[in-house]
């Protein structure tokens, strides 16, 4: 027999390079890659068991090889949920089981339109932009107010290819800023409004005559055919009623002959009446165009009068391009057509109130003004349809007289009908007394306090009924198009990127929400608008538009097995207290892991990146500080690559635990996948560790149970693990000579002798772990001193190596009786 020592130390020395020696073996390379070819092909597993090469590549991978006959019961370990803690695989005692289990996400990544993170993210999203939509709005104001003074703005070339500028001021007057005849615009804003001549006067005048003149012309011509039309259906239903009992037969046939009259003199002046549809139609089109035609030259003329343009594009040498006025009227005008009524708005409606309230003389007055009516419905809490007839009944009762209209009247809102009562001074005739105010200075401070605190109240109803019936449909979605046919989620969806006044058609908005985001072609990225791109990656639409599971930076598996992990690490040698923390700090952990998109997400938070090195066992402090991002970056598919010539291994599994490629973008996985990329390559870094144990084993089992021992010891977290594994008490009884007889004793005596010889924390240290194995090595070859190989016993029945264990023939028996 060879040296166990020099054989052992021959291998570690170069690990990589000895695996890579074994994965060149043409029985390994070809299972391997039969293994790589076809595990993505599976999604059942059913269909898993019955590909023997692959089942028993996996079983042999992670120890199992003893067990492959076992189909049934480990049918029932790969079905369990490991999330349960009751689940079969949970309950079995060796880790073999659940570790095997853990390596594959049979029906673990359930397809949904939308994760709890994304719908908290797009309801967080819409909130956001209504409480910020006050702050925004100010912002345009006063950009657009600082770029219409100082000269900052020197031409209207300059102004009309300002997008900013345009957003703000033509919608104000009645101007589409994306689609405009930049011409017509130009000429109009550098006319001279005094100068009856100029273009802007020329074609507001052009567009009445032709209203007043064409316009006209097709209004009469539309009357006559609707004359004509209505003349025929009144001799169809003449015709009809002669053949009635007792129908006045005289009569009738006069009243027919006069329609008839009616109707041949409109006959002869009109094309065939087969054609009165079309012509309607087109006629109604084309009033349509010069009312549109006499609304633009009307909107550009109050444009050109707002801005002070010289005639050759310049702005005004002193003084603003806009005047404070026209600013002030602009500002009023943009907050009241704002989709709703923010708090800057609430402020302009409260100081109109204010200024004007006393202007009135009477109730009916008053309550013309459609915004005091406004005011006034909802600084009372009065219902928005209240008619005017009943505000004025209200608002003019005597509260002295039990029967007056606010006294008797309103049920549920007769409360508020009495405080309107009270906020007013109006007789019950309407008017005033002598020297009376509508409101005293006391009733105008409560009604404009009153209005504050309520200007929001119905859009906030609104909102949260919205938001419920989001979150009730959200879950229903099955495809693109149940979300496009429900206006009510798909507006809050829009809302929450900016993008619900658009107009994007339905078929625009499902090629975005199926696109592929991470392909440059895709259509949402030919937008060039970054908010489109956010509300593709709020959803999980698959290009077919069907629901596809979560593009998730780490699968739900990677993630319930890299949390584990971390527990482990973190409370193996620790308190309760340290369990109790780690456990928390998972939770953190698989909360925040939905919100990552990028790699940049997850490596900007150190709180993260920590986590995962110690999961994966590495000390964060000797990682440094840009290392992470270049194995992140780096190519799994190029042996070449600095992944896949890092020396540690515990790299490699990490960056393959997540969804980023190159670029650093999540990339959603294969559907139906039942393997992580990480689970693959730790099935074939597994595979080959057990082949090169098992050969090495056949020439000297002392090196095998060397090998073996230093690949188990990351998982040793107390003595009672090394007792229960026979290869593992191999070493232990080797390395510090414990006696053979000592088996027989009770296990807490032997966990109390070993104790007493081996520190378990020791073996997480990886120089006294190789000084330990060295060792053992020695030793091994001292006690063992013959060519016979007591290991190869200790392998074939033991449960740590691929042997039947008890609690695995247990469950077996279990099964074969139904159990």
């Amino acid at each position: 027999m060879s040296s166990t020592y020099l054989d052992y130390n021959l291998i570690v020395r170069d690990m990589k390079e000895s695996i890579n020696r074994v994965s060149q073996q043409k029985v390994v390379e070809r299972d391997t890659q039969y293994y790589k070819d076809n595990i993505g092909k599976v999604t059942t597993v059913d269909a898993f068991l019955s590909d023997y090469r692959l089942y028993a590549y996996a079983m042999k991978a992670h120890g199992l090889e003893d067990m492959t006959y076992a189909k049934a019961f480990m049918k029932k370990v790969l079905e369990s949920d490991l999330n349960d803690d009751k689940s079969y695989a949970n309950q079995l005692t060796d880790d073999r089981y659940r570790n095997f289990a853990m390596a594959f996400s049979f029906d673990k990544s359930a397809t949904v339109a939308q994760t709890s993170a994304q719908e908290d993210a797009v309801i967080g999203l819409y909130n956001a932009n209504i409480a910020n939509a006050d702050s925004a709005m100010n912002v345009e104001v006063n950009y657009f107010n600082a770029m219409t003074m100082d000269g900052n703005v020197k031409t209207v070339d300059q102004f009309l290819q300002n997008d900013r500028l345009r957003d703000y001021a033509f919608p104000l007057f009645g101007l589409n800023p994306d689609s405009y005849d930049f011409a017509s615009v130009r000429q109009a804003l550098t006319s001279d409004v005094n100068d009856p001549a100029s273009y802007i006067n020329t074609l507001q005048e052009t567009a009445s005559a032709s209203l007043s003149g064409r316009g006209a012309e097709i209004q009469d011509t539309i009357a006559k055919y609707d004359a004509r039309s209505n003349a025929a259906a009144q001799i169809a239903t003449l015709t009809n009623s002669l053949s009635q009992p007792g129908a006045d037969q005289t009569a009738i046939q006069a009243k027919i002959a006069e329609q008839e009259a009616i109707f041949n003199a409109l006959d002869a002046q009109l094309p065939p009446m087969s054609q009165t549809a079309t012509n309607v139609s087109l006629l109604s089109n084309e009033y349509a165009q010069l009312e549109y035609a006499g609304a633009l030259a009307t909107n550009l003329k109050a444009m050109a009068t707002a801005f002070k343009f010289n005639p050759d594009g310049t702005a005004p040498a002193s003084g603003p391009l806009v005047g404070d006025s026209d600013k002030a009227s602009m500002r009023e005008l943009y907050f009241a057509s704002a989709p709703r009524l923010t708090g800057t708005g609430a402020v302009i409606n409260k100081d109109y109130f204010e200024a004007h309230v006393n202007d009135f003389a009477t109730a009916t007055d008053l309550l013309a003004d459609s915004r005091m009516r406004a005011f006034i419905i909802t600084a009372y809490g009065i219902p928005r349809a209240t008619a005017s007839t009943v505000l004025k009944a209200i608002i003019t009762s005597d509260l002295d007289d039990p029967t007056s209209y606010a006294n008797t009247t309103g049920a549920e809102y007769n409360a508020a009908y009495k405080q309107l009562a009270a906020g007013f001074n109006f007789k019950p005739d309407g008017t005033l007394n002598a020297g009376e105010k509508p409101q005293t200075d006391a009733q105008k401070e409560a009604a404009s306090a009153n209005y504050m605190n309520r200007y929001n109240d119905v859009a906030d109803a609104a909102d949260e009924k919205l938001i419920s019936s989001y979150k009730a449909v959200i879950g229903k979605v099955d495809k693109v198009d149940t979300l496009l046919a429900n206006p009510q989620a798909l507006q809050l969806a829009l809302s929450a990127f900016g993008v619900e006044n658009e107009g994007k058609t339905v078929r625009e908005l499902r090629l975005i929400l199926t696109s592929d985001v991470n392909d440059p072609k895709s259509y949402v990225n030919t937008l060039k608008d970054d908010r489109y791109v956010k509300l593709t990656n709020a959803f999980n639409f698959k290009t077919d538009g069907k629901i596809g599971a979560p593009k998730l930076a780490q699968s739900q598996s990677e993630i319930l097995q890299i949390s584990k992990a971390y527990v482990v690490a973190k409370s193996q040698f620790g308190t309760a207290k340290d369990k109790t923390d780690a456990t928390a700090e998972a939770k953190y952990y698989a909360s925040e892991m939905e919100k990552v998109g990028t790699l940049d997400d997850l490596l900007g938070n150190k709180r993260m990146t920590d986590f995962i090195l110690v999961a994966t066992g590495i000390d964060p402090k000797t990682v440094p500080k840009d290392y992470l991002k270049k194995v992140f970056t780096s190519d799994l598919a190029d042996p070449k690559s600095l992944i896949n010539t890092e020396a540690d291994p515990r790299y490699r599994e990490l960056v393959a635990s997540f969804n980023f490629d190159k670029t650093g973008k999540t990339v959603r996985p294969q559907d139906n996948q039942i393997q992580t990329r990480r689970g693959l390559l730790e099935t074939q870094d597994l595979y080959l560790n057990q082949t090169l144990e098992q050969q090495t084993g056949e020439d000297n089992e002392g090196v095998r149970l060397a090998l073996y021992f230093r690949r188990m010891a990351s998982g040793i977290g107390s003595v009672y693990d090394i007792l229960a594994d026979t290869p593992l008490m191999q070493v232990v009884r080797t390395t510090f000579s414990i006696p053979e007889e000592m088996s027989s004793a009770d296990v807490d005596v032997q966990a109390d002798y070993i104790k007493r010889v081996l520190d378990v924390k020791d073996l997480h240290d990886p120089e006294k772990l190789e000084k330990l194995m060295k060792r053992f090595t020695a030793l091994y070859d001292l006690q063992n001193d013959t060519n016979t190989s007591p290991a190869l016993a200790i392998f074939n029945s033991s449960a740590g190596s691929g042997g039947i264990s008890g609690d695995s023939l247990l469950a077996i028996a279990q099964l074969r009786r139904g159990g």
